[in-house]
């Protein structure tokens, strides 16, 4: 089973280009989405949200987040994609999605499982 990677993240972001050298490192082909080029997908948002919950996909402590001024807004998580959409800055980045599973933010010891799990039983 080999491993499909989607990372959606900025260069500028430093968990971002670490994932991206994670997976460099191990020779893993991935596919990219600068977020600074073009916005995730709402599909994509909403994968991440049934997993994770929309607190989770919030970077509160962004500059585009104080700029915004959404420290006290309350908007329910169908307006919050809108604004997530609109604003992939707000995102707490790297999403990172093999097939089915999915993480945000930094999270190598999921990442080295995947790898693991895709290189099959090494013989002794």
């Amino acid at each position: 089973m080999g491993l499909n990677i989607q990372i959606f993240g900025t260069r500028k972001c430093r968990d971002t280009r670490a994932a991206l050298r994670f997976f460099a490192e191990r020779r893993i082909k991935v596919h990219f989405a600068d977020l600074a080029v073009r916005a995730a997908s709402r599909g994509e948002l909403t994968r991440f949200v049934q997993r994770f919950g929309m607190p989770a996909l919030i970077d509160r402590d962004s500059r585009r987040f104080a700029e915004l001024g959404l420290g006290s807004s309350g908007y329910s998580d169908a307006r919050w994609l809108e604004r997530l959409e609109a604003e992939p800055m707000l995102l707490r980045t790297p999403l990172v999605r093999n097939g089915n599973e999915l993480t945000i933010g930094s999270a190598e010891d999921t990442w080295k499982r995947w790898v693991e799990g895709s290189r099959g039983p090494q013989s002794p």
